[in-house]
């Protein structure tokens, strides 16, 4: 039993974290609306609109979204460029692959028309 006493504080730990993070964070926040907060922005012009009433077209984050999975995977060509010497051709076929179906992506979205806003 006493080799479950670590997992038993580690739990504690993890779970009154969170709770407590809350509590200081209810504590110590603004308690009523501030006058400076509904001052115009740096432009001057007073807000018509709260963030929550703008819709946004589903392309704005299709868009996003594609930007990110084609951004996170060229990240991946990093590591490959700096062990290239080591991997020797296996690495370059395995790379070539991985462009590959990289490109098949893109070309796919492109000709289902995801990259265009208007």
């Amino acid at each position: 039993m006493a080799a479950y006493i670590p997992i038993l504080i580690f739990a504690l730990v993890a779970i009154s974290f969170p709770i407590i993070t809350l509590l200081i964070a209810r504590a110590i926040r603004a308690g009523s609306p501030d006058p400076v907060k509904a001052e115009p922005y740096e432009c001057g012009v007073r807000a018509t609109t709260t963030a929550f009433d703008t819709r946004f077209s589903i392309r704005y984050y299709l868009i996003a979204v594609l930007f990110v999975i084609f951004d996170v995977e060229t990240i991946f060509l990093f590591p490959w460029a700096v062990m290239f010497d080591r991997l020797a051709l296996f690495g370059f076929i395995e790379m070539m692959v991985f462009l590959a179906i990289l490109v098949v992506g893109y070309v796919y979205a492109w000709r289902r028309g995801a990259l265009e806003w208007a």
